[in-house]
């Protein structure tokens, strides 16, 4: 068995410092690194990716809605073309720090994220905007969600994705962070957690029902001050249970 481990990072900007990514590219096997449109900026990119390459991670772009002071958590209003050039845009953007120019993969962030999941025109048009960057590009996205189905159809590499940090409602999607019991902080549990749903295919929601998933990488919150316990005791957990960590889906 094998699992890839991801985390949202290059989240800085400007002067103000967001999330341990220094110390959480340390511990992961794939990072996604923010655009510049809802966090990042071209120095944060830049030095981020070099980050990266100094790990060993493989590099993802992060692309979210233009929305900085909602941190890319806020729905905007747009017609599909509009997110298929917001999506290629952006991942052109951080391809231009990397090496070749080619990135591992991409994952959408926030509002985007989650409305790809469900909507399918959404999803049709972020997978439409990765492709026309980088058609071997891989397509990370909520396991089971819309997002997947569009990159299946579109003839896309994809990677099912599950949560370490965050809860889930009886119809797989994420629970909002509004709610208390959204996000997990305690390593123990999420390390237990990620192990059960690596081993037996399937996520447990709030309510108790299991959902059938098939889990390609786990993802880390970079910005949450647990984050580096988390992915610590997670990897100790994996590695105990024999289960291979990479990135090489």
């Amino acid at each position: 068995m094998q699992i890839d481990l991801n985390s949202d990072l290059g989240e800085s900007f400007g002067k103000y410092k967001i999330g341990l990514d220094e110390e959480v590219l340390k511990q992961v096997t794939s990072a996604n690194i923010a655009c510049g449109f809802h966090a990042g900026d071209p120095t944060v990119m830049k030095n981020t990716v070099a980050l990266a390459l100094q790990n060993q991670t493989a590099i993802g772009a992060h692309p979210g809605f233009h929305d900085l002071q909602g941190f890319g958590r806020r729905k905007i209003e747009m017609a599909p073309a509009e997110i298929e050039a917001l999506v290629q845009y952006q991942v052109g953007a951080l391809a231009a720090f990397v090496p070749g120019h080619r990135l591992h993969h991409v994952k959408a962030h926030g509002a985007l994220y989650n409305l790809a999941a469900k909507d399918r025109q959404v999803a049709d048009a972020v997978v439409a905007g990765i492709k026309a960057a980088d058609e071997q590009t891989v397509v990370y996205g909520l396991a089971n969600s819309e997002l997947i189905k569009s990159a299946k159809a579109a003839g896309m590499k994809f990677a099912q994705e599950a949560f370490a940090d965050r809860n889930y409602e009886a119809d797989g999607s994420l629970v909002s962070r509004s709610k208390e019991n959204a996000i997990i902080t305690d390593p123990a549990i999420a390390a237990k957690r990620v192990v059960k749903m690596i081993q037996d295919q399937a996520i447990t929601a709030v309510n108790g029902d299991v959902l059938p998933t098939a889990i390609d990488s786990i993802c880390v919150h970079g910005d949450n001050q647990a984050a580096i316990s988390l992915v610590k005791r997670i990897r100790e957990a994996l590695t105990k249970e024999g289960i291979s960590i990479t990135s090489q889906l």
